[in-house]
């Protein structure tokens, strides 16, 4: 069964935002931290998300690959982008990379079919 990574990303806004409830210090210091890591600096806010999506695919984080891939796609990330940061992760990171890889490709034609309905 095919994973729907718009639907893996409304989920995880929910329960993030009860887990922020319960520990707001935590959150707000986590999303301080995600601010000043995304700031468009020497890198720009689209290269940080293609290092992010590498990184989440690695790790095979399919709520990272849906929050990464979305934000990617509103930088102006290509899909040939997105693939070529896959192939790197599957580089790095081997069999269990290049079926994240793939996924992630999914989730990049998943958000893209949502963003033109």
């Amino acid at each position: 069964m095919e994973k729907s990574y718009p639907q893996i990303a409304k989920e995880l806004t929910g329960a993030i935002k009860t887990l922020r409830g319960v520990i707001p210090d935590t959150m707000s210091a986590f999303s301080a931290l995600a601010g000043a890591a995304t700031t468009d600096s020497v890198l720009d806010p689209k290269t940080k998300e293609l290092l992010a999506i590498a990184i989440a695919i690695a790790v095979r984080c399919d709520g990272c690959i849906a929050f990464h891939v979305k934000a990617a796609i509103r930088h102006g990330a290509t899909r040939e982008e997105v693939a070529e940061t896959a192939g790197m992760a599957v580089y790095m990171g081997g069999g269990p990379s290049m079926i994240y890889g793939a996924q992630t490709l999914e989730a990049f034609d998943q958000f893209m079919e949502e963003k033109a309905k």
